[in-house]
């Protein structure tokens, strides 16, 4: 394992980003391998550099749409549409992940009823269990949160209606809906996947002058992670700076603040 070998293997994946993945999954074997004590050896896996964060998220009108897209779906056969409505259950994994900012794989496994290997949405309390019950937490927080009110009266409704899960066709739940997801997103004409709608999400809470601290732990996240991604869009993000820039305050001789005469340069800037 050398930096070359590691370099000649991203340049045959083609995909700097997967390769990246890959080799991650690679070291994380070997580190494994070491502490289990069958080497010595430290190994160094090169890894190509990330690629830069996303700012891909959904407006409210794009949300809309994606959800009428989902709703209003009809199977097609024969080039002719039906009267089977087949991607409802995308349209219930959409509301779910634009109001909590759950991954993918918490919203489809989770269930309205304890099960083992499964989360626990407790509609009579409120709470949304994400991560299921015994299972070890990951770098990939899943904490319990309360759900918001109008999110809640939804998941009462599809529990009354019968469904086990948010998420299920023909009574079994769902695994995966990427692939629906996707065909929904290109229908409605947006360029989207499943993981948009927790950055959506987060992005709508900073947007509102969500509380960092709160927020932080709504979505699983550290608060520093939070700041670095997202802490851009909230409203008062380095508002203090710009209002010292233009016109900041002075000490005093008594140890208050006073606020500085605007220079004349200032004047014309304004």
């Amino acid at each position: 394992m050398t930096g070359s070998s590691c370099r000649a293997y991203v340049r045959h994946r083609g995909v700097a980003q997967a390769a990246r993945r890959e080799l991650e999954d690679l070291r994380a074997a070997i580190n494994h391998h070491r502490k289990e004590g069958l080497c010595r050896e430290v190994v160094e896996v090169l890894l190509p550099e990330k690629s830069a964060p996303r700012e891909k998220w959904l407006t409210r009108s794009e949300a809309a749409r994606l959800i009428l897209a989902a709703w209003r779906y009809r199977e097609h056969q024969n080039f002719r549409a039906t009267d089977r409505s087949t991607r409802q259950h995308v349209a219930r994994f959409i509301l779910v992940g634009l109001y909590t900012g759950t991954r993918a794989g918490a919203i489809c496994s989770a269930s309205f009823r304890p099960e083992d290997g499964r989360g626990w949405i407790d509609t009579e309390r409120g709470v949304f269990y994400r991560r299921p019950a015994g299972q070890r937490e990951t770098k990939k927080r899943r904490p319990p949160i309360r759900l918001p009110g109008r999110l809640l009266a939804h998941l009462r409704r599809w529990e009354a209606m019968g469904l086990g899960s948010p998420v299920e066709w023909n009574g079994t739940p769902v695994k995966d809906v990427d692939k629906a997801f996707r065909a929904t997103a290109k229908a409605a004409g947006i360029d989207a996947s499943p993981h948009a709608l927790r950055h959506t999400a987060v992005t709508w809470a900073m947007q509102n002058r969500a509380d960092l601290y709160e927020a932080a732990g709504y979505f699983g996240m550290t608060i520093e992670v939070l700041q670095n991604t997202y802490g851009h869009h909230h409203p008062d993000h380095q508002s203090s700076v710009g209002k010292a820039v233009t016109g900041g305050q002075r000490a005093d001789k008594k140890g208050g603040t006073k606020r500085e005469h605007p220079s004349s340069n200032v004047i014309k800037i304004a």
